[in-house]
């Protein structure tokens, strides 16, 4: 069966139920159909005197063309923890359409380790993204009713593009204001996707909605003639974007396919921004579980970074364990084996493709500070000799291996990695930040290429050091930064899985985010508006002569 027909085969709680046995009474519930809710502020404040549970991230090696099923086994050992008698909660990112309808399908987990109903979470779900798409489109629509009323404010360029929560690379530059009237002000402009936007960033950042007002007010929108940045506030945007914002802030409850409790809010872009879930939900998920399993996107490289450097280091986030998820086939592809090769035994490739994990593995434990855990999403080709083989290299770090099947078992599957995890957390451990506040730019982003990374240096492209020089004279140099590289590799090139060859990682375009409260640091060919590709998700995804939605998987 499909991911799809797997969520439709189980029978779904009602979400006042599912929420009840956590604690949530059907009161502080705003009812988005029969299974999917948001939590009320008041029942948010509620619980604020609540001791918080032990919070576990859940990443990854660089992801291949393969799949590592990092959400499926999030999802699955929340599932296993709660089987095993721990209160366990969930907290996810919100899909984005453009993958969606692009190359990565559905991001609900898979098999039986799914969130539900996968359809509607997929799909439009309960208009977060949506109401961030409107602000985003209102603030680029405020700032060019300004231009044709007179520029009072003086702009000499704007930074701010619009969006679309799509896949569509014709957008990523365009011409406006060809309507030829009297006032109108022509000027090329551009589109991101909705989740690349900074609102979607200061949304998963914000602690409530005056911090989520304060931090809409100050995005730099342009600069004026003597090159000072134009806020969002200098046009009084920020109250009506809080306005279009004000229902989506409050976090969604969904279940699992095991009827356990899911909070999926927020989704910001991986690269782009920080990549994970809304602070809000984490918070509230640490009020409601013992434990809360949440994820960082792509690799440990660029999301567990950013999640440690970026969303723990703002919201006093502490996680006792890091679970790194790999599986044999992509651990071969790193090693070079070709892609139709990797679900053969291949102890050569296996060998020089753990490198991959290990690293990952190092920068979990000695980089962040968090006490590592390897998850192997199982396949039925992976041979006892392979998984003997990579027992026994993590073995000799010191790190333990647990063999997981929540695809086809759900929660069941994950049995060992729970218990082995409830072992974990009484691990004492300090969360470790891999630069100071109060360090440049420069050598916030050389920590992160040469220590994270693994890169021998960084070199500055085109005009990247004079906007550093511009972004610290402006006095936002003590921002985290944000370092939008390809997921596929150490380096900044998707193609050098292998990284045994010295390399620099060359920064290209650096942007304040003022309003996410980062700094952005372009490297490589990093797109803010992806595009699709050749065939596309949404050549397969239809409503079927039952009205159900088929295709997403």
């Amino acid at each position: 069966m499909t991911d799809i027909e797997i969520a439709r085969s189980v029978k779904l709680d009602e979400i006042t139920n599912v929420a009840k046995k956590f604690g949530i009474d059907e009161k502080y519930l705003e009812n988005y159909g029969k299974y999917k809710a948001k939590i009320t502020k008041e029942f948010i404040d509620k619980t604020k005197d609540n001791n918080e549970g032990k919070l576990i991230l859940v990443t990854a090696i660089n992801p291949t063309p393969l799949g590592e099923g990092k959400t499926t086994v999030a999802i699955g050992l929340s599932d296993a923890l709660n089987r095993i008698g721990k209160k366990s909660v969930l907290a996810l990112r919100e899909p984005s359409l453009g993958p969606v309808f692009g190359i990565k399908g559905g991001a609900t987990g898979g098999g039986f380790a799914q969130v539900a109903p996968m359809e509607d979470i997929n799909l439009h779900f309960t208009g977060d993204i949506h109401a961030i798409t409107s602000a985003n489109n209102l603030l680029s629509a405020m700032i060019d009713n300004h231009l044709y009323y007179g520029n009072k404010l003086g702009f000499k360029k704007v930074i701010w593009k619009r969006c679309v929560d799509l896949n569509d690379r014709a957008l990523r530059e365009v011409e406006i204001g060809l309507s030829k009237e009297k006032n109108m002000v022509p000027r090329e402009d551009g589109f991101d996707i909705s989740v690349a936007s900074e609102i979607m960033a200061i949304f998963c950042l914000a602690k409530d909605i005056k911090d989520l007002e304060r931090r809409l007010g100050n995005i730099i929108v342009g600069y004026n003639q003597e090159d000072k940045p134009i806020f969002a506030k200098d046009l009084k945007a920020e109250g009506a974007l809080t306005v279009l914002l004000k229902d989506a802030i409050n976090p969604n409850v969904v279940q699992t396919l095991e009827h356990n409790l899911a909070i999926v809010h927020g989704g910001p872009f991986a690269n782009i921004a920080h990549g994970c879930n809304s602070v809000i939900a984490t918070k509230l998920a640490l009020k409601l579980g013992d434990f809360v399993v949440t994820e960082a996107g792509f690799g440990a490289d660029l999301g567990a970074e950013k999640f440690v450097n970026i969303k723990c280091r703002k919201a006093g986030l502490n996680p006792k364990v890091a679970v790194c998820v790999a599986t044999l086939k992509a651990l071969k592809y790193h090693g070079g084996a070709k892609q139709s090769e990797c679900s053969e035994e291949n102890l050569e490739a296996l060998e020089i493709g753990i490198e991959n994990l290990i690293r990952h593995v190092d920068n979990i434990k000695n980089k962040y500070g968090l006490t590592p855990i390897v998850a192997i999403n199982r396949y039925k080709n992976d041979t006892e000799k392979e998984i003997k083989f990579l027992q026994e290299k993590l073995s000799k770090i010191g790190v333990d291996l647990s063999l997981v099947e929540v695809w086809a078992k759900g929660g069941e599957g994950a049995i060992d990695l729970a218990q082995k995890i409830v072992k974990l957390v009484e691990i004492e451990n300090k969360i470790n930040f891999v630069y100071k506040d109060n360090e440049n730019i420069k050598q916030k982003i050389e920590k992160v290429a040469k220590e994270v990374y693994g890169a021998e240096g960084v070199e500055y492209l085109e005009n990247s050091e004079q906007e550093i020089a511009q972004i610290e004279k402006l006095g936002y140099g003590k921002y985290p930064v944000c370092i939008a590289k390809t997921q596929y590799s150490f380096s900044d090139d998707p193609k050098n899985l292998l990284c045994n060859e010295p390399y620099k990682i060359g920064v290209k375009e650096v942007i304040v985010k003022n309003g996410a409260e980062f700094v952005v640091v372009k490297t490589g060919k990093i797109f803010t508006m992806p595009g699709l590709p050749k065939v596309p998700a949404a050549e397969q995804i239809r409503v079927d002569e039952n009205g159900n939605v088929v295709g997403i998987f």
